[in-house]
């Protein structure tokens, strides 16, 4: 169960720092408040995350005009060129399509980046678990692993962005300039290059090794809400066609809370029970060798631990959102077991230890 908590960043106050863009926002909420009987005067803000996405709640007089009874919606402000709406708006659609739990797209402006949603409520699966006793967040991991299941199944990965080569490659280049630079000062040697060059070769294999299916590409506690039915999805306009073990490694390994490694094997093996029996292309050897299946999946979140390092880091110095730093440690630990256990991954460990507070173990389990 949870071995440490961390609380997301508090979310600033409602600013704007175009006023142009202000005014636009006001115009088109005025003109799209009628149809779904919204209140503006009681706009307030609902989150704001690692992008320049930001969300407001609204308060609606009676349900909005999708049938849906609820006394809120949600508006996003997405400004161009620095987002671009229409993949939440497409990703949305598909998600709908496979039976799950999105917010519906009630009004689209995609040329100006604002989009007004349905309200999935305010309890964030993150919350929940932290708060949760044992049995209960089982409960909400295992909807979340169903839910995943459904995902991979129904979204179809042909309709994404390939999650290729080049992508995987761009994504750990943040980890040496943006953590290993500009975090903490270090400039690596020709020969430590040449060991995160072959290190990243190794990944980037087992990535692309692995059978093709629907990735979130952040299925993580952070952006699913506990709400009927459960789970509630958001944040999944990122989504790529990709290596089958990148959600749940996501899940299980989050960047805001931490389960022991008991823990994290059994729901991934409830996962890979049932996607053995619903037919997910799992392959041959990851489909009958779970110990090879629990190697990719660890293998796949080192890569994705690397790069959010880096992006926690560039949030800090490029963007000034410098709490998402403090989880650094959490990922370092994640990193150095994963290093630490396979012996070609060994020679990452030089490269990690610079990093950490106490000094690496040495020796390996596999």
């Amino acid at each position: 169960m949870p071995l440490a908590d961390s609380t997301p960043p508090t979310a600033p106050p409602i600013t704007w720092a175009d006023t142009t863009r202000q005014a636009r926002f006001t115009a088109w909420l005025a003109a799209v408040a009628p149809r779904h009987q919204i209140d503006p005067a009681t706009l307030t803000l609902a989150s704001a995350d690692a992008s320049f996405r930001r969300y407001f709640r609204a308060r609606c007089s009676n349900g909005d005009s999708a049938g849906n009874h609820s006394s809120s919606v949600i508006v996003m402000d997405a400004p161009p060129p620095l987002e671009d709406v229409r993949p939440f708006v497409e990703v949305a659609a598909l998600i709908a399509q496979a039976g799950l739990n999105a917010p519906a797209v009630l009004e689209a402006d995609t040329e100006h980046g604002f989009l007004l949603l349905a309200d999935l409520g305010g309890e964030v699966y993150l919350q929940a678990l932290q708060a949760a006793a044992p049995a209960a967040a089982d409960r909400l991991m295992r909807d979340a692993l169903q839910a995943l299941i459904t995902f991979q199944q129904r979204v179809p990965a042909a309709t994404l962005p390939p999650f290729d080569e080049a992508l995987l490659a761009r994504e750990l280049a943040l980890f040496p300039e943006w953590c290993v630079a500009r975090e903490f000062g270090i400039t690596w040697t020709a020969t430590q290059e040449a060991v995160w060059q072959r290190s990243c070769r190794l990944l980037i294999d087992s990535a692309l090794a692995q059978p093709v299916v629907a990735v979130h590409a952040d299925w993580m506690p952070r952006n699913l809400m506990v709400a009927q039915p459960n789970p509630g999805i958001l944040d999944f306009q990122d989504a790529v066609a990709g290596p089958i073990t990148y959600d749940l490694a996501s899940l299980l390994r989050d960047a805001f809370i931490s389960w022991d490694e008991p823990q994290e094997i059994d729901w991934a093996v409830r996962w890979w029970d049932e996607a053995r029996r619903t037919g997910l292309p799992l392959g041959p050897v990851l489909g009958s060798d779970f110990g090879e299946f629990w190697r990719a999946l660890e293998y796949m979140g080192l890569q994705r631990h690397l790069k959010v390092m880096g992006i926690f880091c560039r949030l800090k110095h490029r963007d000034g959102k410098a709490a998402y730093a403090a989880d650094l440690p959490r990922f370092i630990h994640y990193a150095t077991k994963v290093a630490l256990r396979y012996r070609p991954l060994g020679p990452l460990l030089a490269l990690i230890e610079p990093l950490a507070v106490q000094p690496l173990q040495t020796g390996y389990t596999f």
